[in-house]
């Protein structure tokens, strides 16, 4: 059974991945809970899993023309920063604190996705 949750998480990350929006809100939520490994474990898993999976997604997205590189460029420098200090601070972070601030991050995330979506939907 774990074997085929594996198989359904990396499929559905890779999936959401290629869209952009991030394989890491399936795959860490879908580690912690069905495969019983630790937040911190998981966000390595993740951060390793991302490279491929983000390289092959950059590539077709440069080659369909839709990178603004001008916008991307700053963002890419401020997102190392950002990077680092991030996994500093997970370093000294308890892994329950993690997974508390993680569960919150996507639930704002979908919170917002929500009223977002009904603003569009106002506007037509």
């Amino acid at each position: 059974m774990k074997i085929l949750l594996s198989i359904l998480s990396g499929l559905l990350s890779g999936i959401i991945s290629g869209m952009g929006i991030g394989g890491g809100t399936i795959l860490i939520p879908a580690l912690t809970l069905f495969l019983s490994v630790n937040q911190h474990t998981a966000q390595g898993v993740n951060l390793l899993y991302f490279l491929p999976t983000a390289a092959i997604s950059l590539f077709v997205h440069i080659k369909n023309k839709s990178v603004n590189f001008k916008i991307a460029f700053p963002i890419m420098g401020l997102g190392v920063l950002g990077a680092v200090g991030g996994s500093l601070l997970a370093l000294v972070l308890k892994a329950a604190f993690l997974k508390k601030l993680f569960g919150i991050f996507l639930f704002l995330m979908g919170f917002y996705e929500i009223f977002k979506k009904n603003k569009k939907n106002q506007k037509k």
